[in-house]
């Protein structure tokens, strides 16, 4: 099913943009684990409309309403389910986008394949307010990761062809506009209130990062760890491509230059057992998990496997399609070209609130394999 994802744990999510609710059902969360309710609601402030100038006008609280799962705040083994009210919602602004459709929008493709019975006020599915449900998932899966040592970072690395400056070493959660450098976000934010006063949008890239990561989560082929992050980033509406480490930069490099030499991190000082031999051989999982590389241009994934180093990717982000300037469209129902000017309220630039989308792309992500190498037995090769 097209809204559903996950091997050990499975999130489904429901509704549309203009629907009574929005939400999701996310199973195989293990009992007993606690939910910092706070800190959830925190995270989806984040992605939350209506809170500056470069979001859309539309208000929602997107505070969750919790069906099942919980008792109190705490997991108790039951399929996990949350439903967000929507509010705010005009869809007399989208009557005219079912004859004459969107360009760069889902509008006609879902008027094919549906049949005209598709709803399409504020997007219907393909709205970017799905992603709402999905902070809620990917929030209560970023809190279980940390538990065990594995954070998130995330960033605008650019907007348009303006880039933030410095490494991404700590949390930007905390700032209104998420950069490293904020001399940088000020002129990102410029661009953005630049093309809103044109009637235009502009687009981006973001970076995230995965640290703490155990050597030994993914597969080889089809559910490696970077088939796992870009299907579910993917559902993302707007995201338009990914790189992981070096990504597109690795195809102009030579293999002396893209490869990662390795190197052994410093070995903990252990005492010798009572009369045994200080120099009796190594233990081999003692030597590799002290394997390291001097560079990450892999992205911390080597065979669709972590290879104990951070995982590193990159999101390219379209400019929003619904813009305030005429555009060329078909009417369906007459079959003649139209001119079309989009009515409604719309982000001038999707990026700042789709950074926490990423990062809960990447916390279900690495989650659901976190759980799979937990459940597989040991083996020898």
């Amino acid at each position: 099913m097209s809204s559903r994802y996950g091997e050990n744990i499975h999130l489904t999510i429901f509704g549309q943009s203009h629907s009574p609710a929005i939400g999701m059902t996310l199973e195989g969360i293990p009992a007993g684990e606690a939910i910092d309710m706070e800190a959830l609601r925190a995270f989806l402030a984040r992605r939350a409309p209506g809170q500056n100038d470069w979001s859309t006008p539309r208000r929602e609280a997107d505070l969750p309403s919790f069906l099942s799962g919980l008792r109190g705040d705490i997991t108790c083994g039951t399929p996990l389910t949350a439903v967000i009210p929507n509010t705010d919602t005009r869809s007399k602004d989208y009557a005219a986008l079912k004859r004459v459709p969107r360009p760069g929008h889902a509008d006609f493709t879902a008027e094919v394949k549906y049949g005209g019975f598709q709803d399409y006020a504020g997007g219907g599915h393909f709205s970017g307010r799905m992603t709402a449900p999905l902070c809620v998932a990917g929030g209560i899966c970023a809190q279980l990761l940390q538990r065990q040592g594995i954070r998130i970072l995330s960033r605008i690395l650019s907007i348009g062809n303006i880039e933030d400056r410095g490494p991404l070493t700590s949390p930007t959660a905390q700032k209104l506009f998420p950069v490293v450098s904020d001399a940088q976000g000020e002129k990102m934010r410029a661009l953005i209130a630049e093309k809103k006063a044109e009637g235009d949008s502009v687009g981006g890239v973001i970076e995230c990062i995965v640290t703490g990561l155990p050597a030994g989560l993914g597969d080889p082929m089809f559910d490696g760890m970077e088939n796992r992050i870009a299907q579910i980033t993917f559902g993302i509406p707007a995201v338009k491509g990914i790189e992981f480490g070096a990504g597109f930069a690795a195809a102009r490099m030579t293999g002396s230059e893209n490869n990662d030499a390795f190197s052994l991190a410093p070995a903990k000082e252990t005492s010798a057992p009572a009369g045994g031999d200080a120099l009796r051989s190594p233990d081999a999982s003692a030597v590799l998990s002290r394997v390291r590389t001097m560079t990450n241009n892999s992205g911390g994934i080597l065979g669709g496997i972590t290879n104990g180093m951070p995982l590193v990717f990159r999101v390219a982000v379209k400019p929003t399609p619904s813009i305030a300037k005429p555009q060329q469209s078909v009417d369906l129902v007459t079959g003649r070209e139209t001119t079309l000017v989009v009515p409604g309220r719309h982000d001038p630039c999707i990026v700042p609130r789709a950074v926490p989308c990423v990062e809960a792309a990447a916390a279900i992500a690495v989650y659901d394999a976190f759980l799979g190498r937990k459940k597989e037995p040991a083996q020898s090769c």
